[in-house]
């Protein structure tokens, strides 16, 4: 089997602001804390991923899911060790990051293609589907800075799931937009897993993990706290399925029940 991403002894370190503010400096004292200048996000992170593999990265807030995923994806380099990637990188990072809010909507979806490795000819080829399916309407010829975020997310995950890429990155696409586009998105996320390509899915609902991938790696305050089963990862991180909020799939097989039950 091919090996699709090799993360190798990686560590990247944040430095806070430059400057904090009287009060910050003042509520230090107070504690009797020192202000630190910096922080590791990431310490010594090691894994391989298999070709074809979905793998759900899990982690409280602040664990360090959005910072492995921007060093996996290119976006940042790590400050120590490596990360090997195979293949043309796709996904859905931010809700419209490399947008220009001063753009239509059809311009931003060219640029966002080019630079997700798309020629000119592969979007043209492309562009109706990907049109079809952020279903912005007349919107599509306005400036996106008149968007609202679920208009953003619509376009930008669009995108992202028409590009060929060996590997696809989704960082909590599911949190913006209403239950026909999450329906719409897990159906194509789906899709993508089963067509064998390597998928990094970030989510805080358990029952969305369980549903989308084979395998779970936990952040822990920047390191692996757990990495293997799915059921075993939800476990480690003492999520309470009671909690879980259902995705829209699950929500429209109660609505079918119910209407069978009438």
């Amino acid at each position: 089997m091919t090996t699709s991403i090799v993360v190798q002894d990686v560590s990247k370190t944040f430095r806070y602001q430059a400057h904090p503010t009287l009060k910050k400096v003042l509520q230090d004292r107070l504690r009797g804390e020192h202000a630190k200048g910096s922080f590791k996000a990431l310490d010594g992170v090691s894994f391989e991923v298999q070709q074809g593999e979905s793998i759900g990265l899990m982690g409280l807030n602040g664990s360090g899911k959005s910072t492995l995923l921007k060093l996996v994806s290119g976006v940042m380099r790590p400050d120590e060790g490596q990360v090997l990637v195979r293949g043309r990188i796709s996904g859905l990072i931010a809700t419209g990051a490399g947008f220009h809010n001063e753009l239509s909507g059809r311009d931003n979806i060219y640029m966002n293609a080019a630079m997700l490795g798309m020629t000119k000819e592969e979007t043209d080829a492309k562009f109706d589907d990907i049109a079809a399916f952020a279903d912005v309407g007349r919107f599509m010829d306005t400036p996106v800075g008149n968007y609202s975020s679920g208009m953003f997310a619509r376009l930008g995950f669009s995108v992202a799931v028409h590009v060929d890429c060996d590997i696809f990155i989704a960082d909590e696409v599911l949190a913006v937009g209403d239950r026909p586009f999450k329906r719409k998105c897990l159906k194509r996320m789906k899709e993508i897993r089963e067509s064998g390509i390597t998928m990094f899915y970030v989510s805080h609902s358990a029952a969305s993990v369980k549903k989308m991938c084979d395998r779970a790696i936990v952040l822990d305050k920047g390191t692996v706290g757990f990495d293997g089963d799915v059921e075993e990862a939800i476990k480690f991180l003492h999520y309470d399925g009671d909690d879980d909020e259902p995705d829209a799939e699950d929500e429209d097989e109660r609505d079918e029940e119910l209407a069978n039950d009438i």
